[in-house]
C-alpha cells in the first residue's frame, strides 16, 4: 500500500490523521466501525505532515489493550508501523463491525464525511436495525393480537395487491400477511398495526391553515390506519387549495387548474407517512400557507442518504420502514423505490414560478413547496408537450440524413429497427425531408437508394 499518496489525499470519511494516541483516537476507531471501515495515521498532522511518534517496545501492544477495555464490544484493529521520510508513523485499520452500534465507554459515534458524529438515541436505534437488515415495523406490536386486524381493510389490501400485478397473494388472509412478513409467529407486526388495525394507533398528522406563521385559520388532525390517513389528509389538503378555471374554447367544458399539482402533493404525503420515525412522539406537521405548503416529518434523513443525494435523481433509496414500504410499492402507491422526488421535480415543471426544497430541521426533515405566482393556464404543458415532440422529430431527422450520408442504400426497415420506431414513422419523416428538398430518391424501387441534396443539406 502506497501509505504516502492516502495521506497525500487528506482526511476524509474513511481516512483520519492523530498526532499522538489518545481518547480522540478510540473515538475516531469506533466512528470508522460503526460506519464503512477505515485508516487512522499515527505521526500525521492535520494539514498531511509527517510529525512522527514516539514508540518503544509496548506502545502498540498497550494501545491495543485500551482499545479492548474501552470498546463494548470489544473492537481489535489492525497496528502496524513502519518508516516514512525518516519518521515513524502508525496505521491503525478498522474493519466496518458486522453488528452495530459499536460504544465507547457507553456513547456512540459515527463516522460522517470527515469528522465523528455522537449518535442520539434514535440514530442508535437506526444503526442496529440496519446492521441486522431489519427495521422497527418489522418488530411484533406489543400486546398485539390477531384479532385486533381489521378483516375488511386486510381483504382490500390484499385485493389491491393482486390487482396492481406487481405480486400474487394466495390462500387466507393470515397466510397471504405471513407470506408477507407482516405477521409472524402469529404475532401482528407494528407494520400490520399500523396497516390493518381496527383501532386507531395515535400517530397523527396535524394539519393547519395559516394566514400568516402565527395566524391558523383552520386546524384539523388525522389519524387512522396509513392508507386511510393518506386519504384522509389529501381530502384535507385540496378542501384549502385555490383553482384556477380556464375556458380556452376547446370544448364546452372549463379546465380546473389547482394551484399545485396534486400528484407531487400526494408524493410528499406519502413519503411523510411512509418514511416517518414511528418510535418518535412527535407528529407529521402540514402548514398550508397562501402560496407555499410545508411538510415535517418526524426523523432525519435514514441511512447514508444526504440532501445533497436528493437533489439528484441517481440516489439509491433507503427505507426505514422496510414493510410499511413495502406495502405501498405492491398496492403502487409507490411506483419505484427513490423514484418520487424525481415524479415531483417533473410535475411542478409545468408551473413555472414554482419551487420544491426540503432540509433537516429540528430533529426531523421539512419539506417546503410553494410558488411566486399562481398557474392559470393549461397550455404550459401543451406547450411544454409540442415542444419536447419537436425536438425529437428534428433530431430523429437529422439521424435518418446522418445514416443515409454514410450508407445510401438504407433500407426503411434498417432506419426504423435503429430509431427504435415504426416503420411509418420513419416514411412520414422521409416524406418531411422530400417536402424541406433535402433528400430524394435515385433510380428505380428496386434498385435505386437514397441521395441527400448537398446544397440544403445542414
Amino acid at each position: 500500500m502506497d501509505w504516502l499518496h492516502v495521506i497525500k489525499q487528506g482526511e476524509s470519511e474513511t481516512t483520519e490523521f492523530k498526532q499522538a494516541f489518545n481518547k480522540e483516537t478510540i473515538v475516531s476507531i469506533v466512528s470508522f466501525a460503526n460506519h464503512k471501515g477505515g485508516v487512522i495515521f499515527i505521526g500525521v498532522s492535520n494539514d498531511c505532515k509527517l510529525v512522527g511518534v514516539h514508540l518503544n517496545d509496548e506502545s502498540i501492544q498497550n494501545w491495543q489493550n485500551e482499545i479492548k477495555l474501552k470498546t463494548e464490544p470489544s473492537i481489535f484493529p489492525d497496528i502496524s508501523s513502519f518508516i516514512l521520510e525518516n519518521k515513524n508513523i502508525v496505521v491503525i485499520s478498522i474493519s466496518e463491525f458486522p453488528v452495530k452500534p459499536v460504544a465507547l465507554q457507553g456513547k456512540f459515534f459515527i463516522r460522517k464525511n470527515n469528522a465523528n458524529h455522537l449518535l442520539t438515541v434514535a440514530e442508535i436505534n437506526d444503526v442496529y436495525l440496519k446492521s441486522v437488515q431489519t427495521s422497527w415495523d418489522s418488530y411484533p406490536k406489543q400486546d398485539a393480537e390477531l384479532n385486533d386486524l381489521d378483516s375488511n381493510k386486510v381483504a382490500q389490501f390484499i385485493h389491491r395487491v393482486n390487482e396492481s400485478g406487481r405480486f400474487k397473494l394466495v390462500g387466507t388472509p393470515i397466510d397471504c400477511l405471513k407470506k408477507l412478513r407482516l405477521i409472524q409467529k402469529d404475532k401482528p407486526s407494528n407494520a400490520a398495526m399500523l396497516l390493518f388495525s381496527k383501532q386507531e394507533m395515535f400517530y397523527n398528522v396535524h394539519i393547519g391553515r395559516f394566514k400568516t406563521q402565527s395566524l391558523i385559520i383552520d386546524d384539523k388532525m388525522v389519524r387512522g390506519s396509513l392508507y386511510d390517513t393518506i386519504e384522509n389528509t389529501m381530502t384535507n389538503i385540496v378542501s384549502h387549495l385555490k383553482v384556477a378555471f380556464e375556458i380556452t374554447g376547446e370544448t364546452s367544458q372549463r379546465t380546473e387548474i389547482f394551484e399545485y399539482p396534486l400528484g407531487a402533493i400526494r408524493e410528499l404525503v406519502l413519503n411523510a407517512i411512509v418514511h416517518r420515525d414511528y418510535t418518535s412522539p412527535t407528529d407529521i406537521q402540514i402548514r398550508i400557507f397562501d402560496n407555499e405548503i410545508t411538510i415535517f416529518n418526524p426523523g432525519k434523513l435514514y441511512g447514508n442518504i444526504t440532501i445533497n443525494d436528493l437533489k439528484t435523481d441517481t440516489y439509491q433509496a433507503q427505507s426505514r420502514n422496510k414493510l410499511i414500504t413495502e406495502a405501498f410499492y405492491l398496492t403502487k402507491d409507490i411506483e419505484k423505490y427513490g423514484s418520487g422526488y424525481r415524479r415531483i421535480r417533473e410535475m411542478i415543471s409545468h408551473y413555472p414560478t414554482m419551487y420544491f426544497d426540503f432540509e433537516e430541521n429540528s430533529g426531523g426533515y421539512l419539506v417546503k413547496i410553494g410558488y411566486k405566482r399562481q398557474r392559470q393556464f393549461s397550455n404550459v404543458t401543451k406547450n411544454v408537450t409540442k415542444n419536447v415532440t419537436k425536438n425529437v422529430t428534428k433530431n430523429r431527422l437529422q439521424q435518418i440524413k446522418d445514416t443515409i450520408k454514410n450508407d445510401e442504400n438504407t433500407t426503411i426497415d434498417s432506419l426504423a429497427k435503429k430509431m427504435n420506431v415504426s416503420k411509418r414513422t420513419i416514411l412520414r419523416d422521409i416524406e418531411k425531408l422530400k417536402e424541406l428538398k433535402q433528400l430524394t430518391f435515385i433510380g428505380s424501387p428496386k434498385s435505386g437508394y437514397w441521395q441527400l441534396i448537398q446544397n440544403n443539406d445542414e
